[in-house]
């Protein structure tokens, strides 16, 4: 039977230990809201993160916008972003920075945002200038659109028209809320757009700065200050492994895979930054015979069908859920839809499952 002093002595010593960790991460938590305080405690910078709650902007535009040169801009947002207030990303040769919006950065700059006066001079003409660099954006954007809209108007009016194909997306979703949500190769952003009412955080990659763009503006339009864009490769997705309490609920591939050499890698991506009973979801078309596809808008597969998916999700670990085949409805339209979707396994092996189909 243990000594009633030793077991004394031993709780008198865990309990001091216990007592000096969380007066270190006390102290650690306390500096960290500090140094967010004092990055946030400068007029420029305070500027900088209001402009930057409400948009995604380079250095050259909050340069623009707050008439500032450009070394003295970039050493604010060095600082806000060692605070931890801002992110930053490379996009090509652009850096965009943005505001945190999670966690307790998100929460001061929200805070700071709800009690400063709005109808500040310097902030007022703020605005006013961000207004004028999100027109100039859209007028970049919608010529791109332009130039290029006939090309997919051509490919559209093969299929269903795309109300269906949304409709079958929601559906197969589902009505539950989703806190996180990938958009791999978002292209446009309509999938974000479209599934905004739906999901807490919504974040697309694609490759293409010019469809980067036309995504930025569309959301702006929508109002879904929630959901952003970033340049990323769908073999390389920039996230870390998904877990129970971070990770994706659900990746979609709107139209996506037939674009790729090896579909079956970008699926194997989705699923390790999935969280553990999240969802994936494939739209594309089923095979068919449409060779100027391939010739004229770089399809590199021409459909793909239910046997190959699901043979994928089974190598892969996953779930099938459900199937839903969107067929031509008019002797003009020539493509069938496919729609799958497939559940990412609990189990800790799905990584292993995952690598033994590659």
């Amino acid at each position: 039977m243990a000594n009633p002093e030793n077991v004394i002595f031993l709780l008198h010593n865990n309990i001091k230990i216990c007592l000096y960790v969380l007066e270190i991460l006390w102290n650690s938590r306390l500096e960290s809201v500090l140094n967010m305080l004092r990055a946030a405690g400068d007029g420029t910078r305070l500027r900088l993160l209001l402009l930057l709650l409400d948009a995604e902007l380079t250095v050259s535009e909050l340069t623009l916008i707050l008439g500032q040169s450009q070394p003295r801009i970039s050493r604010h947002l060095k600082l806000l972003c060692e605070a931890g207030l801002l992110e930053r990303f490379k996009e090509g040769a652009w850096v965009f920075y943005r505001a945190a919006d999670r966690g307790e950065a998100a929460d001061l700059a929200r805070t700071l945002a709800s009690i400063v006066d709005r109808a500040d001079t310097a902030l007022a003409d703020d605005k006013r200038r961000l207004l004028q660099v999100r027109a100039q954006r859209a007028e970049t954007a919608a010529a791109y659109f332009k130039a290029n809209a006939p090309r997919w108007e051509r490919i559209r009016s093969l299929h269903v028209p795309e109300q269906d194909v949304e409709n079958a997306i929601i559906r197969l979703l589902g009505d539950a809320r989703l806190e996180n949500l990938l958009d791999a190769g978002t292209g446009t952003g309509r999938m974000l757009e479209l599934l905004a009412p739906h999901i807490g955080r919504g974040l697309g990659i694609d490759v293409s700065p010019d469809m980067l763009a036309i995504a930025r503006d569309r959301l702006v339009k929508a109002g879904a200050s929630h959901c952003q864009v970033r340049r990323g490769d769908v073999y390389r997705l920039p996230f870390a492994d998904g877990e129970t309490t971070a990770g994706f609920d659900a990746v979609i591939f709107h139209q996506v895979l037939h674009y790729l050499d090896d579909p079956q890698a970008a699926l194997r991506e989705a699923i390790r930054v999935a969280k553990p009973g999240g969802r994936i979801l494939i739209a594309d078309f089923a095979p068919h015979t449409l060779e100027f596809l391939r010739e004229e808008h770089a399809h590199r597969r021409l459909g793909f069908s239910d046997r190959e998916v699901q043979a994928w999700f089974k190598g892969a670990g996953l779930k099938p859920l459900a199937v839903e085949s969107l067929a031509p409805r008019s002797n003009i339209e020539a493509l069938t839809v496919m729609v799958w979707l497939a559940g990412v396994p609990y189990a800790a092996s799905r990584r292993n499952k995952a690598e033994a189909a590659a």
